[in-house]
C-alpha cells in the first residue's frame, strides 16, 4: 500500500470540522516525509472547480438526479487527473469528501438508489479510499456551527434538518458495514481533542498497514 501511496477521505455533516482535520493530517504526514497532496470534493481540477460552483449555486434548481451525475463527473476528472497519479507516485492523497458523501447525500440525503449510486462509484470513480475518518456531530450542533461562519449558505446547506438526519444516519452505517476503513471521530469534542483522536488514530492505522 505504502508503494503505491495512501489514500485518506474525510467525511461528515455540515459543521464536523473536516477543514481543521485535514490541516492536521497533513501536517502529520508531512512530518514522517510522505508527499501529501490535498483534495476537495466537488472540485480539485478547474473542470470540477466549474461543476462546484454549478452544483452549490442556491439559484440552481437541480434534480437529484442531476445531481448525482455532476458530483460523479467532477469525481472522474479529480481521479485520473490528481489521485490516481499521486498515488502512482507514491504520494499521501487527503480527499475533503469522496464517493462515501455520495451515498450519504444523494443515497441517504436524496432518497436515490444505492445500486445506482455503487455502479457511478466503479465505473466513474474506480477507487476507494485506504482509510475514511467520519467525524460525527449532531445535526443541530453541526447546522449551528456551518451557520455561525457567516456567509450565505449554498444549495446544499439550505436542506432542513431531516435532510442532514439522514445523512448522517447513512454515513453511520457505512461505517458500521465497513469497520476495518472507517474510524469514527467524535466531532463533539473540543478541536483538540478532535485532532489527538485523529492522530492517534492515524498512528494506529500506518503502524499496522506500513
Amino acid at each position: 500500500m505504502s508503494a503505491r501511496g495512501v489514500f485518506i477521505s474525510i467525511e461528515g455533516g455540515e459543521g464536523a470540522g473536516k477543514s481543521t482535520v485535514m490541516t492536521a493530517l497533513g501536517e502529520a504526514l508531512a512530518a514522517s516525509g510522505r508527499d501529501v497532496v490535498p483534495t476537495r470534493e466537488p472540485g480539485g481540477t478547474p473542470e470540477g472547480e466549474a461543476i462546484r460552483s454549478l452544483l452549490l449555486d442556491p439559484g440552481n434548481h437541480l434534480l437529484p438526479e442531476t445531481e448525482l451525475l455532476l458530483m460523479f463527473a467532477s469525481r472522474a476528472q479529480l481521479v485520473r487527473q490528481v489521485i490516481a497519479p499521486a498515488l502512482a507516485r507514491g504520494a499521501a492523497v487527503l480527499a475533503d469528501r469522496f464517493t462515501d458523501a455520495s451515498f450519504a447525500y444523494q443515497g441517504g440525503g436524496r432518497g436515490l438508489d444505492t445500486g445506482c449510486i455503487a455502479d457511478l462509484e466503479r465505473w466513474a470513480a474506480g477507487i476507494k479510499p485506504d482509510l475514511t475518518f467520519l467525524l460525527d456531530v449532531g445535526v443541530a450542533e453541526g447546522l449551528a456551527r456551518a451557520r455561525s461562519r457567516g456567509g450565505e449558505p449554498d444549495r446544499i446547506e439550505r436542506e432542513r434538518g431531516d435532510f442532514f438526519e439522514r445523512v448522517r444516519a447513512t454515513y453511520l452505517a457505512r461505517a458500521a458495514a465497513e469497520p476495518a476503513r472507517f474510524r469514527v471521530i467524535d466531532a463533539s469534542q473540543p478541536a483538540p481533542d478532535v485532532r489527538r483522536a485523529v492522530l492517534a488514530a492515524l498512528s494506529d492505522w500506518l503502524e499496522a498497514n506500513g
